[in-house]
């Protein structure tokens, strides 16, 4: 895990969906080798971040498998109390679990697992400072992980149901900044078995 010498970092990985769509399983589900979960971790936790907070729901095989991949990282797995609510009450879970005097944190998804390398610290080149946003875009359109400056923990923590961070993104206006970038993997997410065999 690399941190960054602009500022001090943490990231999120979001990993407590029902995953209906797929039919259940999904952050297990073979992928490249290794579950599908793995890629987020691996991305998370090569970004300028000195520690990554995983939320998940009560699935004891997923929190093992997570802790069996990365066993030396500075990782740590919150469990969200009620993740049907929505990615907004998992997303409030795990930003309180990061110190609020945060430069920065990434918010990278479960399901996303071809990130690349360049794009975190990209972001980092193109915050606007504490209260700044920023986020991927590939092809025209918005892409994860995106990085909230850390005034913005406090509004993260307070998020609730299936509205996610959205509303914090519109709220930002000219504070948020979109990077163009030609990775792919800002976009690529896994909802059903046959996207496996898109990648």
């Amino acid at each position: 895990m690399a941190e960054s010498e602009s500022g001090r970092f943490a990231a999120i990985v979001l990993a407590a969906g029902l995953g209906a769509r797929f039919g259940g399983g999904k952050l297990l589900a073979p992928f490249r080798g290794k579950p599908l979960i793995a890629g987020a971790l691996n991305a998370a936790l090569a970004s300028p971040a000195f520690s990554v907070v995983v939320a998940i729901g009560d699935d004891a095989a997923l929190e093992t498998a997570i802790l069996r991949l990365e066993e030396d990282a500075d990782l740590r797995v919150v469990r969200v109390a009620d993740p049907a609510r929505g990615m907004g009450a998992s997303l409030a879970a795990a930003a309180r679990a990061v110190p609020a005097d945060l430069d920065g944190v990434f918010v990278f998804l479960g399901d996303m697992p071809q990130v690349g390398p360049a794009v975190a610290p990209a972001l980092i080149r193109a915050l606007c400072g504490r209260s700044g946003i920023a986020a991927p875009v590939h092809a025209g359109r918005r892409g994860h992980p995106v990085l909230f400056g850390g005034d913005w923990i406090p509004a993260l923590r307070d998020l609730d149901g299936d509205v996610g961070a959205q509303a914090l993104i519109r709220q930002a206006g000219a504070r948020f900044t979109a990077i163009e970038t030609d990775d792919p993997g800002v976009l690529f997410d896994v909802d059903r078995p046959e996207d496996l065999s898109r990648a």
